[in-house]
């Protein structure tokens, strides 16, 4: 009897072992629960809450507006409320660039990455900074217009105005959702319920998705509220595996009884007791079946055994490597562990990560050195940690490299970008709000000539578009998208030569472009040229006229998507001859045009209701 009740209680014993270890933090409290309400709840010190609004707009993935103004730009988040309790549509406000998923549907939109992990969602970010560090207890934003894109919202443990930050950064989700769609435009105050953090925090991430909006979202403000004190709840702290732990060790597995199907034989024994059934999968076979893991759970796996670590090694399953979804706890150290299993990669996406620190320039050289000769795609959205040496490594490291976004690369100095030139093969080349200036892009054009894809917007250091077009269509005569959103010296005569030279594009931004007139035949020239055109936006250009309309109707049958916000000369009956004459037109923008009122847009929504039609509104 005693030997058994010994036994059990060995049992018993390891079991509150494995669950201190592995619990949740409610099964941590679970233990505690009592003594905190019975004995302390009544002595807990009363503390005031902070109330603040964003003090600085520290960092953004894209904005609507230009990088020389306030109107529609993240920096309208700074401060007290602009608009709110109004709704409508306001230049006062914070405005990403894209809603909806008319975006995804063009033909310069990136190829997917494939194990991007079901529950990241996010597609923009802005992180903004508060005077005082508090413990969060309440977090509310303000939304004006189209409300419901975001998705989560962060604290960091960083005081971004300290002038000694510390070496460990960390980042805790305060609350987590999936992208929704408000029943209605109104304006908002969204505050969900948010989780406790064990530190003082007065820097917040807010990441969204507008993928189910039918209009631009527009942020107004953002509280913060919060207690200076420590709440007792912040003593506990949720156990979190780090993408960085991606070592192979065993140490646990005598406790645990975790090595189920890859157990030694003892030296009692001359055989190998197997792998049980997985010795008789064929390895293609259990290499497809994890290769529907995340990154994380495929790493974790590798720890269970030798013969899953020998799978979930295998350069195969990093062929292709999104790391975006982890910017949080990406570091050198994981990217070192990642070397020996990227040798074959091919795609990589490094997106938002590695900032304040948590990758170093060195550290991504080294990893580019290692497991770049192969790349074709690098995303590198909104990574400050680039400098000239990085761009340079990448340019030298990967001769095959077909595809390289730096959007949001803003801390890039302009001769960093004349590495580019290097990479003979580039076939899209996204520069989205860098400051990369004309010599630079004159003479990647002059090498680059395979492009197929050029991303120019908000690139204000560029001082002659003209010539920037003018070798764009001498030297890439293939483009087949152009984005050259707010680039505002452009004239009739750089477009003339840009359609005449590239007529085979199927993608123009030229929104807010301000300095073409229509006066001088250039946008029907555009509809005569561009025959394969499907995607036309031509966003704030208030000479756009019937005529142009014309046209496009004529000469463009394949237009799927056009924005011609603002112009005060198109009439109804252009729009519904364009609307006749382009069957496949599904997204057609008449905010703002002083002859198209909200009657006329119902008229034509009843006559096509396969095009959704937008007419924003200021209350």
């Amino acid at each position: 009897m005693f030997p058994m009740l010994t036994l059990l209680s060995m049992f018993y014993y390891i079991c509150l072992r494995r669950r201190c270890r592995s619990g949740s933090r409610a099964e941590s409290l679970g233990g505690r629960r009592a003594l905190v309400d019975l004995g302390q709840r009544s002595t807990l010190p009363v503390t005031v809450e902070v109330e603040q609004y964003a003090k600085e707009v520290l960092d953004f993935s894209s904005h609507y507006g230009s990088e020389n103004s306030m109107s529609y730009t993240m920096w309208n988040l700074a401060g007290v409320p602009n608009v709110y309790p109004s709704t409508g549509d306001f230049t006062q406000t914070a405005v990403f660039r894209t809603y909806g998923c008319w975006w995804d549907q063009c033909v310069s939109g990136p190829a997917p990455f494939h194990r991007t992990p079901p529950s990241f969602h996010s597609r923009d970010f802005l992180e903004l900074a508060f005077e005082e560090q508090v413990y969060p207890t309440a977090v509310e934003v303000l939304e004006t217009y189209h409300p419901g894109a975001i998705v989560q919202i962060l604290a960091c443990s960083l005081n971004p105005f300290t002038q000694n930050p510390p070496a460990d950064v960390r980042w805790e989700v305060l609350w987590s959702g999936e992208p929704t769609k408000a029943l209605s435009p109104q304006a908002r105050q969204f505050s969900p319920t948010i989780r406790p953090i064990s530190f003082p925090t007065n820097l917040l991430r807010l990441e969204v998705n507008g993928s189910m909006l039918d209009y631009y979202t527009e942020l107004d403000a953002v509280v913060l509220r919060g207690v200076r004190e420590r709440p007792i709840l912040a003593l506990y702290k949720m156990p979190m595996i780090d993408i960085s732990d991606l070592s192979d060790g065993e140490e646990d597995l005598s406790e645990t009884g975790g090595a189920l199907c890859c157990r030694t034989a003892t030296a009692d024994h001359k055989h190998n007791l197997g792998n049980g059934y997985f010795d008789k999968l064929p390895y293609e076979l259990i290499q497809l079946i994890i290769s529907h893991l995340a990154v994380p759970d495929l790493c974790r796996l590798g720890q269970c055994c030798k013969l899953l670590q020998q799978h979930c090694s295998d350069p195969l399953q990093y062929v292709q490597l999104s790391l975006q979804p982890y910017w949080s706890r990406l570091s050198d150290a994981a990217l070192t562990h990642l070397q020996p299993r990227c040798t074959l990669l091919q795609r990589l996406n490094m997106s938002w990560t590695g900032n304040r620190g948590a990758v170093t320039a060195a550290g991504f050289c080294s990893f580019i050195r290692a497991c770049g000769m192969s790349l074709v795609c690098l995303q590198l959205s909104c990574c400050h940690f680039l400098n000239e040496m990085c761009l340079e490594v990448v340019c030298v490291t990967c001769p095959r490299l077909q595809e390289l976004d730096l959007s949001s690369c803003d801390r890039l100095q302009p001769h960093a970008f004349t590495h580019i030139t290097k990479l003979a093969h580039l076939r899209r080349l996204i520069l989205y709000r860098t400051k990369i200036e004309q010599t630079a892009m004159l003479s990647i054009l002059t090498f680059c000539t395979e492009l197929r894809h050029l991303n120019l917007g908000s690139c204000v250091m560029i001082e002659d578009y003209d010539a920037v077009v003018s070798l764009v269509a001498a030297r890439c005569r293939g483009l087949v998208s152009l984005d050259l959103w707010r680039c505002r010296n452009l004239s009739e005569r750089g477009l003339a030569e840009l359609v005449s030279g590239c007529a085979g594009l199927e993608e123009l931004d030229l929104g807010w472009c301000s300095s073409l007139h229509s006066s001088s035949g250039c946008f029907q020239l555009l509809g005569r040229r561009l025959h394969r055109l499907r995607k036309l936006f031509l966003t704030a250009n208030r000479t756009v006229c019937d005529s142009d309309l014309e046209q496009l109707a004529t000469n463009c049958p394949a237009l799927e998507h056009l924005d011609i916000l603002g112009t005060r000369m198109v009439s109804p009956a252009a729009l519904r001859r364009l609307l006749q004459a382009c069957p496949r037109l599904r997204l057609l923008d008449v905010s703002f045009c002083s002859q198209v009122d909200a009657r006329t847009v119902q008229e034509l929504g009843s006559l096509f209701p396969n095009v959704s039609i937008k007419k924003s509104f200021t209350q």
